[in-house]
């Protein structure tokens, strides 16, 4: 029997009886799941040698079962292309027009839904409980420059763009955050986030498993559920976005004082806590180190470039701050005029190496128009610098505000906002405006709205008066995608209604 040679699955094995996941159906260990990859991956050839590129989409909750079909795909030498569990059909049709997948696999609980859009696209279809039971075949040499995965971006600025990174690139990835975050063995964590994003699929899932460590994967996000798991001792790492911290702080402030002092104890033995995916406030910040006595650590990363920014595992952290770059990885500042700026002043972050991706796909202007002519990749993020320490100040689509003639973070008034023990939620935006060129608005969620002159007021004792903003609406909730990240385009309509 033939075995890939890919960069860094391979290398996980030191004993095949080690718990490399921990799902709902039980415990399993890395032998297992290298087998149950390779039927998978006879299933996807099917009596061919290599599946050479073609792109296998994928709906599978996350357990075991998901990174064995994301390994099958692999070993076979496909494309990985997973499809979000609670994307409504519009949207997987979006996905399965664009990559064009030649097999799409599911699990069967997702069937109904999902097997007449495949089918009506004349798509092959396997059932995983469908897979072979057979390990026997030949599989192909896998080569560190082959496409392996494609993420589809969020989606906050536009539609979706399929993000291609190949095998080496997730190695070099991988590689960044086990030497950053001391990935090792002996590690536990748990995942509470979705499968088609980098942040659960890669720091989470990838580097665990590229360690030996183990995954404990939950199907959803449950408050009280993850509270335990961090509370049992038995947990070293765990991650997620600044949504679920909000939660988890939440239900905390809703239990008896004798349950509370459990959780603090449970959780104060971690080794590592860490928030990504959208900015995270600094009123978060504070009050999970107040409970929980981490200082979670912020890192900065995107599809495009896996992590390319992370505060440091041993030494200070400083809210409001991503840190330094990653091993591996390199970062610079560059103004409007294309040069590299100074202490202090604001730039578009630009990286170079190894971590980031290949390319958009089939989308040739957009790539070409992402990188400079040395191979910097233009994240579109602005950003400071200060002691080599970046500090972001938000997307230049739409968190760089300009009013008045002065360009304004987004991020500082949201921070600003949430500082105030009656907001919970915020979102600060620029709409056009002919006399101002962006009229400052903020969009809040409080379970007891202050008046409007209230906020307008806490802002002046802590803003420039051109910061402050103009108007201050109170919302039931602010439209967010599967990672928790506001999509600020949405924003805007809750202005316009």
């Amino acid at each position: 029997m033939g075995t890939a040679n890919a960069p860094w699955w391979t290398l996980v094995l030191p004993d095949e009886t080690r718990t490399a996941v921990i799902d709902a159906n039980g415990t399993h260990p890395y032998g297992d799941l290298v087998q149950s990859s390779r039927r998978v991956a006879q299933t996807l050839l099917n009596g061919r040698s290599d599946l050479a590129g073609e792109r296998v989409a994928y709906m599978v909750r996350p357990s075991h079962s998901h990174v064995s079909v994301q390994w099958g795909i692999w070993l076979s030498g496909g494309v990985a292309v997973p499809l979000c569990l609670t994307h409504p059909a519009d949207e997987l049709e979006y996905v399965l027009d664009d990559a064009e997948p030649s097999v799409v696999v599911c699990e069967s609980v997702f069937a109904d839904s999902l097997k007449p859009l495949v089918a009506a696209r004349g798509r092959r279809w396997i059932d995983l409980d469908d897979a072979s039971e057979s390990t026997d075949g030949d599989l192909p040499t896998i080569a560190p420059e082959r496409p392996a995965l494609m993420i589809y971006t969020s989606g906050t600025t536009g539609r979706p763009k399929g993000v291609i990174t190949t095998h080496g690139c997730i190695g070099a990835q991988i590689a960044s955050l086990v030497e950053a975050w001391q990935w090792s063995p002996s590690d536990r964590t748990v995942l509470d986030l979705p499968l088609h994003h980098l942040h659960g699929v890669l720091n989470i899932v990838s580097c665990a498993l590229a360690s030996g460590a183990t995954v404990e994967m939950h199907e959803r996000f449950d408050a009280q559920t993850t509270w335990d798991r961090l509370a049992s001792g038995e947990v070293t790492v765990y991650m997620a976005v600044p949504t679920i911290y909000r939660r988890l702080i939440s239900f905390w402030e809703s239990c008896a004082a004798a349950e509370q002092a459990r959780l603090c104890k449970g959780a104060s033995e971690l080794r590592l806590m860490v928030s990504g995916s959208a900015a995270l406030p600094i009123a978060t910040i504070d009050r999970w180190r107040e409970i929980t006595g981490h200082i979670l650590l912020e890192r900065y990363g995107m599809s495009e470039i896996g992590m390319a920014l992370s505060n440091p595992l041993d030494g200070e952290r400083r809210a409001g701050s991503v840190g330094f770059a990653l091993p591996g990885v390199e970062v610079r500042l560059i103004d409007e005029d294309g040069k590299e700026v100074g202490e202090g002043q604001p730039g578009e972050i630009q990286v170079r190496g190894e971590t980031v991706f290949l390319e958009y796909w089939r989308r040739p202007d957009a790539t070409r128009e992402s990188f400079t002519d040395d191979g910097w990749f233009r994240t579109g993020d602005i950003a400071t610098r200060v002691d080599a320490r970046y500090r972001i100040l938000g997307r230049s689509s739409v968190d760089i505000l300009k009013s008045g003639g002065e360009k304004i973070s987004a991020l500082d008034i949201e921070n600003v906002l949430l500082d105030h023990e009656d907001v919970d939620e915020c979102a600060v935006i620029g709409l056009d405006d002919p006399e101002w060129g962006q009229r400052i608005v903020a969009a809040i969620v409080s379970p007891a709205p202050p008046t409007e002159a209230e906020l307008r007021d806490w802002c002046r004792s802590k803003l420039a008066p051109f910061k402050i903003p103009k108007s201050i609406v109170a919302v039931e909730a602010l439209p967010r995608n599967a990672m928790g990240k506001v999509v600020k385009a949405s924003v805007v309509e809750l202005f316009d209604s």
